[in-house]
């Protein structure tokens, strides 16, 4: 009986999830890529635990010329996990230190290096849309696969920022790589 509900919620979950229809929040359908892509952002918060925190807001960073701020300000003002969401744009490694989600968009791929090493050891969940992402040290990758977006995890780079992934989260990524801690 237990292991039948815990299937179902896992289940729900999951095609939730998929679905990018975040519950009880009232949020529009998802139509094009880039709305998609902004919903993925907005689920990581969900699944993802960070360190304690005192911050009052949980902020999602778009670096450089990102396709997603349009779309991620429908959601700007929400409250996820007991905090406010908050969508702002960097071009350099100030204030990155307030940021719980960075996106670099693949159009950024000379400069992942660098953005990274600019939120080194900082509790940063690093995203990006371009599909070597994970390989080249970012945390996820978001991936067109088997005609739709799915993404890869590295948790090597989860480790490293001191982030915890649900295992909900594990199960639903397409590639997990590196160790678990």
């Amino acid at each position: 009986m237990f292991f039948h509900r815990l299937l179902l919620g896992l289940r729900r979950i999951a095609i939730l999830f998929l679905l990018i229809l975040p519950a009880g929040l009232g949020y529009t359908q998802v139509n094009s890529e880039s709305q998609l892509k902004a919903a993925f952002l907005v689920n990581f918060l969900k699944y993802v635990e960070w360190p304690a925190s005192t911050a009052t807001n949980v902020t999602i960073c778009l670096f450089g010329r990102d396709r997603l701020g349009a779309f991620l300000s429908n959601y700007e003002g929400r409250t996820i996990g007991g905090r406010e969401l908050r969508v702002r744009r960097v071009n350099g490694p100030d204030h990155l230190d307030e940021c719980q989600v960075l996106f670099i968009p693949d159009t950024e791929e000379a400069r992942f290096g660098v953005v990274l090493r600019w939120v080194e050891n900082q509790p940063t969940l690093t995203v990006s849309d371009a599909e070597i992402f994970a390989q080249q040290g970012g945390a996820i990758a978001l991936v067109r696969s088997e005609g739709r977006l799915q993404f890869d995890i590295n948790l090597d780079a989860l480790n490293r920022a001191g982030l915890k992934p649900h295992s909900q989260m594990m199960r639903l990524a397409r590639q997990v790589s590196g160790a678990p801690k």
